[in-house]
């Protein structure tokens, strides 16, 4: 009897404990602010974006060109 008195007494410690821990469900909550955050924002500044990436991009391929050109020239 004393067993299960004991078992019964930890599974309500555990349940107890289980229904007071709510660190998950913040996290969860936490992470869909933020990533509507993040969307809101992007749609804000969808030009700007753009045009940053698209100079990027342009930077990058002209420096690219230029390595391979020079490469070419000194073979």
């Amino acid at each position: 009897m004393n067993a299960l008195m004991y078992l019964k007494l930890c599974a309500e410690v555990k349940l107890a404990k289980f229904l007071r821990d709510e660190k998950g469900e913040v996290n969860i909550v936490a992470t869909v602010v933020l990533i509507g955050i993040a969307v809101v924002l992007a749609l804000a500044f969808k030009g700007q974006i753009e045009e940053l990436l698209t100079d990027l991009f342009t930077k990058i391929f002209k420096t690219t060109g230029d390595v391979t050109k020079d490469a070419n020239v000194s073979h």
